[in-house]
């Protein structure tokens, strides 16, 4: 029924408009019908088609997952009977009671194959009903909001049935059907589906807070859906320059842009506009995007491709997982708050972000289900579909820190996931990986198991032109520690050991790594990526229960000596010490080591000295302040 080459598109349309019941008799039994995703659904079409289900026989709607608001969850809900079936794609895991109940439909697929799927008619589409726009002076109506896998299915359906909606946005990019390409059109006016704001978790905004520093000025951005991702949207408002590549836009994206953080000016493919291939959240979205010309939509196989992906600077692609594995095996839902997490391309972004210049990929997951009765992180998915393979995983963030699997053993893996668990789970996961052989049996803990990282002492700073990292050490750091102090000047060893020495065993170096933050505590400085950082100084205090005062040793790696390097390290542990009650501080050196003096006499306290044989001891009280001459004189 589609138009002849040289009909005139307006007499065109209005032979072609129907009122939405004569459409969906146009339906015939045993057609496979594709339902327009997200925000883009066709609500009139499908609440009709549902209305009309009984008159059908073998009927297949095609659809991703979409929210169990929309008026095609009631079809979704009939899929045993034999007048509508429905075909999920949905690259997931399955896990709760509602998706459970419905697994056999699902089509585990990555979206990027998807448009490929129904242009080569290896899954024939009949019947198209897609929303669209009105039509533009020239007969264009946009696919507003979800261009994804639609446009494909358009291109491929035997029939296309279009609701033309005033309220759909026109969206500039590569999102556009012709009216002479579309055989019914109904007029329906109704407002879109939206996407209510994403409540406030707590957890969501400590994840948020270490995804943003992982974040750097001039990188290019990709973010699933969920309470998680808005969080980091917020989180990253004190960046520059960033771009936006992605599958969703959101209301996150349509503030940053407003405020200039987004500007896409680096993102060296598609410069200068935000790249998606659909947009779901409030009306004052889909204002911010109607013919927008920093804004373009472009089909899911372009969107999601990954080798497009890699073309970007510093892509950065975050997602959201259900459940990881102590090896690094990731599973995927669609969670609370979160219900297009399964269909939303994780392992193209994934792969395109891992090959693009400084890209990282990044997966979220709260440390515990929702009512915090069981761990996310467990020794094994036990039976749930992995979504993303290990060898695929880069950075994991929870509330307790970040850890990079990229190149890590299995024993480093499971020590990495179990340091950012929740700490209530921490003895039980350790004893596990024992059991499954993921650790050695002779390993020990010590109370980092169950101890809270301190994030607020971490610190960048500029220094000799290069960014040092300063953060407490983690049981992952028990490599590059030793490698510090096999890297270490002969007398540096000697000063900072009081002894000849040239191993360094993990037995012997255990307690700098292995800490609970409040009676032992470790900073060290790194330079490099995370998880491949070089330690160039470490300083640690370990409380005396007996005085309660702490020993404090310092090393730092000979280029970066005479830098200030140690005096940073030395003023987080004071604050730390002294927010734990510690009463004060004691230095064991050699009398000639006038360094480890000059900073010890930094600190703002009172010292004392005294000689045992050839060892001077310095002490400080974090109750007795230097006197205010001698301050002066320092100063």
């Amino acid at each position: 029924m589609r138009s002849h080459k040289n009909t005139y598109w307006p007499d065109d349309y209005q032979y072609k408009k129907y009122n939405v019941t004569q459409a969906i008799s146009r339906i015939r039994p045993g057609q496979r019908v594709f339902i327009g995703s997200g925000a883009g659904e066709p609500q009139a079409l499908v609440r009709e088609l549902s209305k009309s289900s009984s008159h059908f026989t073998d009927v297949e709607i095609v659809r991703l997952l979409g929210l169990e608001s929309s008026p095609l969850a009631p079809i979704a809900m009939r899929t045993s009977g034999h007048s509508l079936n429905v075909r999920y794609f949905y690259l997931g895991s399955a896990k709760t009671q509602t998706l459970a109940a419905s697994k056999r439909f699902f089509t585990p697929i990555n979206l990027s194959a998807v448009p490929r799927l129904f242009k080569t008619r290896q899954l024939p589409i009949h019947v198209a009903l897609i929303q669209c726009s009105e039509p533009d002076d020239f007969g264009w109506m946009s696919l507003g909001v979800s261009v994804d896998v639609t446009l494909a299915a358009v291109q491929a359906a035997d029939m296309v049935i279009a609701q033309v909606n005033p309220k759909m946005p026109r969206v500039l990019g590569h999102g556009f059907v012709h009216v002479n390409d579309v055989d019914i059109i109904v007029e329906r006016e109704e407002e879109l589906i939206y996407l209510e704001q994403s409540p406030n978790f707590e957890s969501a905004n400590l994840i948020a807070k270490h995804v943003a520093k992982l974040i750097d000025d001039g990188s290019t951005l990709q973010m699933s859906l969920g309470a998680t991702p808005q969080a980091i949207w917020l989180g990253v408002s004190s960046k520059n320059d960033l771009g936006v590549h992605t599958q969703f836009l959101t209301d996150g994206v349509m503030k940053l842009f407003a405020q200039g953080v987004i500007n896409n000016k680096n993102k060296g493919f598609n410069n200068d506009r935000m790249v998606a291939s659909a947009a779901l959240g409030s009306r004052n979205l889909y204002e911010f995007i109607n013919d927008n010309p920093a804004v373009e939509f472009h089909p899911s196989d372009y969107v999601n491709d990954p080798a497009i992906i890699a073309r970007h600077n510093k892509m950065v692609s975050v997602n959201v997982a259900m459940a990881m594995d102590l090896t690094g095996q990731a599973a995927a839902d669609a969670l609370p708050y979160n219900h297009y997490s399964g269909v939303n391309g994780t392992m193209d972004f994934i792969r395109g972000a891992q090959n693009s210049p400084g890209g990282k990929s990044i997966l979220m997951l709260p440390s515990t289900t929702l009512d915090g009765q069981a761990s996310r992180i467990t020794p094994s998915l036990d039976g749930i579909p992995v979504v993303v393979p290990r060898a695929e995983v880069q950075y994991v963030v929870t509330e307790y820190g970040v850890v990079n699997l990229f190149g890590k053993t299995l024993q480093e893996r499971a020590i990495a996931l179990i340091s950012v668990a929740h700490p209530d789970f921490r003895d039980e996961l350790y004893e596990k990986a024992k059991d499954i052989g993921l650790l050695a049996p002779e390993r020990t803990f010590a109370d980092t198991i169950r101890s809270v990282y301190p994030l607020k002492l971490e610190e960048k700073r500029i220094i000799g032109g290069q960014e040092i990292f300063f953060r407490p050490a983690r049981p992952t750091d028990e490599r590059s520690i030793q490698e510090h102090f096999y890297n270490l000047d002969h007398r540096d060893v000697v000063r900072r050991f009081m002894a000849e020495k040239s191993s360094f065993l993990r037995e012997d170096l255990a307690g700098m790594y292995q800490v609970d933050y409040i009676h032992d505590m470790t900073m060290v400085a790194s330079t490099g990526e995370l998880g491949f950082e070089k330690v160039i100084a470490v300083g640690g205090y370990f409380l005396n229960p007996a005085t309660n005062v702490a020993e404090v040793a310092y090393s730092v790696s000979k280029e970066w000596q005479g830098k200030g390097i140690s005096s940073v390290i030395q003023e987080k542990l004071a604050v730390a010490a002294r927010e734990h009650g510690i009463a004060g501080f004691e230095a064991f050196t050699f009398p000639h080591n006038k360094s480890m003096i000059a900073l010890f006499e930094k600190l703002p306290f009172k010292v004392t000295s005294r000689l045992a044989d050839d060892t001077l001891i310095l002490v400080c009280r974090f109750d007795e302040p230097k006197p205010q001459k001698e301050e002066q004189t320092r100063a």
